[in-house]
């Protein structure tokens, strides 16, 4: 019974796949637009807007939580004073998933995942 459970294992065993996802959101963060396979960047955007969320607050505890999930601190830094500031005004919804077709060697669906 497969009941109840929460996102997708992306063919990889935890660790690495929990690694993956936060360097794809310190990438998306830092770079504010990554191309990537559909289901990585449907898994990966809850991460990034919590993350964005915690930029907005700013304090010192939401830096340290920002600290512990990003493994680049250039990500931690430019949430914080670029990003935080640029979206403190919006509610939610900071990313978007635009799709650009599939990949030529495998058929993997490809899409852009973007800063809005």
């Amino acid at each position: 019974m497969a009941n109840r459970i929460k996102g997708k294992k992306l063919d990889r065993k935890k660790e690495p796949r929990e690694m993956m996802l936060r360097n794809l959101a310190s990438s998306v963060l830092i770079y504010e637009k990554v191309t990537t396979t559909e289901a990585k960047a449907k898994a990966v955007k809850p991460l990034v807007e919590k993350t964005i969320t915690l930029a907005k607050k700013g304090d010192l505890n939401s830096i340290k939580k920002m600290i512990s999930v990003l493994p680049q601190k250039m990500a931690v830094k430019k949430a914080i004073e670029v990003l935080g500031a640029k979206y403190k005004d919006r509610k939610g919804g900071y990313t978007r998933i635009i799709k650009l077709g599939t990949r030529a060697g495998d058929g993997a669906k490809v899409v852009q995942l973007e800063l809005v």
